[in-house]
């Protein structure tokens, strides 16, 4: 690359950085300034009876719409009002038991005048996300949420960058608070998302894609040269149980690995009680697999054995198959 070349690299690399760094301060101000008028937005969300009515005009709008649908997703009914459109016929979603959520830096946004008026005239209660406390639509708020920028991210200060930033992130955390003040659980959200990835990643529990018969499984008596098909037949994990089928212990290939490399001759004599592991990670079949592959992966174990809530083995489950079942 040229010096010119390396130049131009460096300014841009440069101007980069400039804009996160410039973004993250501003978001990382915010903190400091979440106070009552947030604990109180939170809670009039939360408690609304009917939908969260979102709205905002060019970039705050795109942000409205984003908050709008993270609401939405974690169990709080809320839709996005162009304040345009609500003013030829679109009030009708409107109702007396909803709670707007209003998007302006300024504040002082024409199109959104009519729409503020509409909703004081009907009660409903404004919260106010803007850059300025003394604006025309944070004295109409019921709660004002202060999400003003020293200055934007456009090396002009003109286009929306690190404000709209600032807004978004305190909408998720409006959000985020929220859904857990209302209980939601991850249940609550695989309901609301069945499709893709995501979905499946919610709602697979283990007995989808546990091995639940004809699977090996031995006593704590059993000797270790008559283990060695069923760990291969088992992919390098066989539960160990007693005669009431109650686990015990699994022995798996490292188990056997390392009795061998302490007793190369007499290992096949040694009984598995003496080599397994007695407090084996396992699962329960009902439980989420996405759970189950969190802690395998953290313990890093392959299988684990299944139990039901007596301690009495039911299966097991393979890391390779809740993987592909979409539970990661």
């Amino acid at each position: 690359m040229t010096g010119a070349g390396e130049g131009e690299a460096q300014r841009i690399l440069t101007e980069g950085r400039r804009v996160l760094e410039t973004e993250a301060r501003s978001v990382a101000e915010l903190v400091p300034r979440l106070g009552s008028d947030f604990v109180e937005a939170c809670r009039l969300l939360a408690r609304a009876p009917g939908r969260i009515i979102v709205s905002g005009i060019g970039k705050s709008g795109i942000i409205a719409r984003k908050i709008a649908a993270t609401l939405t997703s974690t169990g709080t009914p809320a839709t996005f009002l162009h304040p345009v459109e609500g003013l030829h016929g679109d009030l009708g979603i409107v109702g007396s038991d909803d709670v707007a959520v209003l998007l302006s830096k300024s504040g002082e946004t024409s199109e959104l005048s009519g729409l503020v008026d509409y909703l004081l005239r009907t009660g409903v209660p404004i919260v106010a996300m803007t850059g300025r406390r003394e604006s025309s639509l944070a004295r109409n708020a019921a709660v004002f949420l202060d999400c003003s920028v020293e200055e934007e991210a456009c090396p002009m200060d003109l286009a929306p960058t690190t404000s709209t930033t600032v807004t978004l992130a305190l909408g998720d955390a409006l959000a985020v608070v929220v859904l857990q003040l209302k209980g939601f659980e991850p249940d609550d959200f695989a309901r609301f998302h069945p499709g893709g990835a995501l979905g499946r990643r919610l709602t697979v529990r283990v007995q989808d894609v546990m091995v639940d018969h004809d699977y090996p499984r031995v006593g704590p008596g059993t000797l270790m040269r008559d283990v060695v098909v069923p760990i291969a037949e088992q992919r390098g994990t066989v539960p160990v149980v007693d005669a009431s089928s109650r686990l015990m212990g699994v022995v798996t290939a490292g188990d056997l690995t390392r009795l061998i490399e302490r007793n190369e001759t007499g290992w096949g004599g040694v009984p598995v009680e003496a080599v397994m592991t007695t407090d084996p990670q396992t699962a329960l079949p009902g439980e989420r697999g996405s759970a189950v592959v969190h802690r395998m992966e953290e313990k890093g174990v392959m299988a684990v054995p299944v139990v039901n809530e007596t301690g009495i083995l039911v299966g097991i489950v393979h890391l390779h198959d809740l993987m592909r079942s979409g539970a990661a």
